[in-house]
């Protein structure tokens, strides 16, 4: 991708998975993205990391920029020869005023092209499980505006024709003109028995789906305070959800969950909160910073290709990962691990697999007691054992193994820091008491988010606390006041998200 042009990219209707590749692969080559309200902020992550990012969010009763000025900024940042992203919710010629832009951009002779995104017109019904068609319910459908005044003189949509003219309607909603546009389709034919959804923030864990008939939708939307965005769907499909609902049934739909890992391992605990029906909140309490003596390192590296050490033990990727770079950047690989491998869980394993070593020993207990429990029974009595690890980790294993009768050789590869700067918004949402849970996955995470709050634990103490594991746990009880009230039994990402599934909503 060449600059000096405009995509208009449709980032789907709020799911962040649900961008396609190509404005995916779009976003990755901006210089500029101009993003609106209802873009889901996660998919600025896609765009380099010096790539200027500027918000043009339009709400029910505020514009950050008005079209026009979004119109000029498009041209201008085009004309100084950058590759500028539009990255605007749903589809952009779907109600999104996307054709328009278009229109903008040929006047001034930019070069552009346009990547349709899903609409939330469909994708919102879909995750209601209402689908807008079905086989002997409804054969047609019609995707209309909803924020057009009925009551105005002259209006764009003639609801006198279009109320009984389709099986399904799709109403983009404008919340303020359900009463009208409820009251109009009742007066043009539709009967009042006809059944009608609205579903607010479609396709997000947040997401609520009111379900009633026109008699009723409209009390039933003001008694729940459903606010924008929301659409409806009106309709016999609506009867359906019933039967094929699947996105709010999910174990832990709704439940807003405090992340807690470092920025670059918080997407795998997301991801799978995500899949679970969470809402994942990132707030990186942690960051590892390689901190190691390279000469020191070098002479363990040196030991370990020549055989020198009996067993080599790994007790956290991020150990895996620094050794394995340093390996890299002296040309070396795998071949050169000459010992038995040993790894604390099953994400250190993968990570060792992922370099092509496969441990020898994983312990049936993920945490450094466990391993040390595994080698009671396995002589190293005047074995060398490596132990890569980080700065100020427990003694646990290294005294374990000398127990043991081996001789062990201690190399620092790194130290866990709080963020330079860290996430205001989660913070935010933290302090405000939108968090259901926060989620531990090792004791430098609680210690360094308390850090942030300045030793503020009330925040905190409105939150079920979910840990890892038991020594997580100890620390959260120490600085917290009160034992955590999940402690996964499996001591992996997979596990914590298991203790909250089975710990009662």
């Amino acid at each position: 991708m060449s600059g000096s042009r405009v995509i208009l990219v449709g980032a789907g209707p709020g799911d962040p998975g649900l961008i396609t590749v190509a404005g995916a692969e779009a976003l990755t080559a901006a210089d500029v993205v101009i993003y609106d309200r209802l873009a889901n902020p996660v998919l600025l992550d896609l765009a380099p990391a010096t790539a200027e990012r500027i918000f043009a969010g339009k709400g029910p009763d505020a514009h950050t920029m008005s079209q026009d000025e979004i119109n000029a900024s498009l041209v201008e940042h085009a004309r100084a020869g950058k590759t500028v992203v539009r990255l605007k919710g749903g589809d952009p010629f779907v109600f999104g005023r996307g054709g328009e832009e278009a229109e903008a951009l040929a006047a001034a002779d930019i070069a552009f092209e346009v990547i349709p995104g899903i609409s939330a017109a469909i994708a919102a019904p879909v995750y209601a499980g209402i689908p807008v068609t079905h086989r002997g319910v409804a054969a047609s459908v019609a995707f209309v505006t909803g924020h057009e005044d009925p009551a105005k003189q002259e209006q764009d949509v003639d609801w006198e024709k279009l109320a009984t003219a389709v099986d399904t309607l799709v109403l983009m909603m404008g919340m303020g003109q359900l009463p009208e546009i409820v009251d109009k389709l009742v007066a043009a034919g539709r009967a009042a028995s006809t059944p009608a959804a609205v579903i607010e923030w479609g396709t997000l864990p947040r997401q609520r789906t009111i379900a009633s008939t026109l008699a009723d939708i409209v009390s039933m939307v003001e008694a729940a305070a459903i606010r924008p965005p929301a659409i409806a769907v009106v309709g016999d499909v609506v009867r359906l959800r019933d039967t094929i609902r699947w996105f709010d049934t999910k174990p832990l739909f709704g439940l807003r969950v405090l992340v807690t890992r470092t920025r670059e391992q918080a997407s795998v605990l997301s991801r799978a909160l995500a899949a679970a029906g969470a809402e994942p909140i990132e707030l990186p309490a942690i960051k590892i910073v390689p901190r190691y003596d390279e000469a020191a390192l070098g002479r363990a590296v040196d030991a370990l290709r020549e055989g020198a050490y009996a067993w080599v033990c790994f007790t956290s990727t991020n150990a895996v990962e620094i050794l394995f770079g340093f390996l890299a950047s002296r040309s070396l690989d795998a071949r050169s691990v000459r010992a038995q491998v040993a790894a604390i869980g099953p994400g250190t394993a993968e990570a060792l697999r992922s370099c092509c070593i496969t441990p020898e020993l994983v312990p049936a207990t993920y945490t450094a007691e466990g391993l040390a429990t595994a080698f009671e029974h396995i002589d190293v009595s005047g074995s060398r054992v490596l132990l890569p690890r980080a700065e100020q980790a427990r003694d646990v294993l290294p005294e374990a193994l000398t127990t043991c009768g081996a001789l062990v050789d201690e190399v620092t590869l790194y130290v866990a820091e709080r963020p330079d700067e860290p996430d205001v918004e989660g913070l935010r949402r933290l302090r405000a008491g939108e968090i259901e849970v926060a989620a531990f996955a090792s004791s430098s995470t609680v210690r360094n988010l308390v850090a942030l709050l300045g030793g503020d634990v009330e925040p905190l103490q409105r939150c079920r606390i979910a840990c890892i594991g038991p020594v997580t746990a100890a620390t959260a009880e120490e600085l917290l006041g009160r034992p955590p009230d999940i402690v996964a039994s499996e001591h992996t990402i997979e596990g914590l998200v298991q203790a909250l599934v089975d710990a009662p909503r």
